[in-house]
């Protein structure tokens, strides 16, 4: 690999390790900003999980008017819950459809994920950097060997 092209591919590896970087800050900006919208409204509800997996969950609650509301984008902070399973859930009151979260769960949840998508996400890079700069070494040591038998005039 000629060196400009090592150099591009490098650069561009590091483009695409802070893009990640940046997505997975955004993502905790994100998870914080939601919980602050809560706080500044919050109400208190009993709700009843109507599905469940890994990363998602669907809940209904009645609010104190007596209305019914199932988030359309489910509920923030799912994990461990099951269907069926009765929960406190915390809620926007200005918006009981949009922003809902178990009681008790807060963006702190998000941490680790987002510390792990970043640093695996340098080691991958730093990985293929690695691998990158070998193939330019090897590269060029090719180049050198063959340019040593070629004869000198």
């Amino acid at each position: 690999m000629n060196p400009t092209a090592q150099r591009i591919v490098q650069v561009a590896l590091l483009v695409v390790g802070t893009i990640l970087t940046l997505m997975a800050v955004f993502l905790f900006a994100g998870c914080v900003k939601n919980d602050a919208r809560i706080n500044a409204n919050k109400a208190v509800a009993v709700a009843e999980v109507s599905a469940a997996d890994r990363l998602h969950a669907a809940v209904g609650f009645f609010t104190p008017d007596g209305k019914f509301h199932s988030p359309q984008l489910g509920l923030l902070y799912p994990t461990e819950l099951s269907l069926g399973e009765r929960i406190s859930v915390d809620y926007d009151a200005s918006n009981p459809d949009g922003l809902v979260r178990p009681t008790g769960r807060s963006a702190s949840l998000a941490v680790i994920p987002v510390l792990s998508v970043i640093v695996g996400g340098w080691a991958v890079v730093a990985g293929l950097m690695v691998l990158v700069a070998e193939l330019g070494r090897r590269g060029r040591g090719a180049h050198t060997a063959v340019r040593a038998q070629l004869p000198s005039h």
